[in-house]
């Protein structure tokens, strides 16, 4: 596989990720250890059949438990940061906080051996951190209270998806097929946090079924297999690029489904991060 068809690849997860929002949205009221639990087996099932088609399920016994434990922590700790965040706040405006992820993509990946840290990944950074700031004071400084958990929560989830997608790229010799075992372990994780925490609650209309299945077999089962592939054999430095798409993307495709309502504020803070990411993404490809 070319640089060039791995990059491509990649960018499938972008595409994918940009209904992340919408099908959460639609998926309510199942909580969010729950929603984990059904759409990871999904997910994982997808990829238990890619292997049994290619002929290639002993690859995974070469791979050491300490690769399992870190996919399984990021896509696990990603998610229920996630679907807990677009619970406890609005989610236009929790779905563009961690979309902050892209920014910090760049801003880590700087910090990898032959890359450095530069003035525009700074400016960047305060750009997009300006428009999360706008997201989060749009209403002055006496915001909802209430929203305010699920808006911590965005933040972090931005932050360890960041880290996952870095840190995979020192991992790159480890086969793609091993994501289907990271689906599959934080499908079971799910399950006894969702007994222990949370009041089973099944979705309640079609759609909330048709959000569900469509978590699994896209955003949440196809899109890692791509974007995997993408930021182990691909750019990274484009793929960050192509990824602040996203937050314009996922709005978009609230506001048409009826999930968020138009506003300046939404608008500009979109473009802020977008903005940002894209400073500090030209930075980093001039390093």
């Amino acid at each position: 596989m070319t640089h060039a068809t791995a990059t491509s690849i990649g960018f499938i997860a972008v595409l994918l990720w940009a209904l992340l929002a919408l099908f959460t949205a639609g998926s309510a009221p199942v909580p969010p250890f729950l929603l984990n639990a059904l759409t990871f087996a999904i997910g994982g099932a997808v990829g238990i059949v890619w292997l049994l088609m290619r002929g290639r399920v002993s690859v995974l016994r070469s791979i050491p438990w300490t690769v399992y434990t870190f996919g399984t922590a990021g896509l696990f700790g990603y998610h229920a940061l996630y679907y807990s965040a677009l619970r406890l706040a609005p989610p236009a405006e929790a779905g563009l906080i961690a979309y902050l992820w892209p920014l910090f993509i760049v801003l880590f990946s700087g910090l990898l051996p032959g890359e450095r840290l530069r003035a525009g990944h700074i400016l960047g950074a305060l750009v997009s951190f300006a428009g999360a700031a706008l997201i989060v004071l749009r209403n002055g400084f006496s915001f909802e209270a209430s929203a305010t958990p699920g808006l911590i929560l965005a933040g972090f989830c931005a932050l360890t998806w960041s880290s996952y997608s870095v840190l995979s790229r020192r991992l790159g010799t480890t086969p793609t097929e091993a994501v289907a075992v990271f689906c599959v372990f934080t499908a079971l994780l799910s399950v006894p946090a969702h007994l222990a925490f949370e009041t089973t609650v099944w979705p309640n209309t079609g759609f909330g079924w048709v959000s569900v299945v469509a978590l699994g077999l896209g955003p949440v089962g196809l899109a890692f297999y791509v974007w995997d592939i993408g930021v182990k054999r691909g750019d990274i430095q484009l793929l960050g690029v192509a990824s602040y798409a996203a937050p314009l993307l996922s709005t978009v495709v609230l506001i048409v489904a009826g999930f968020a309502q138009a506003s300046w504020q939404l608008v500009a803070a979109a473009v802020l991060i977008t903005v940002g990411a894209g400073i500090a993404a030209l930075a980093s490809r001039r390093a």
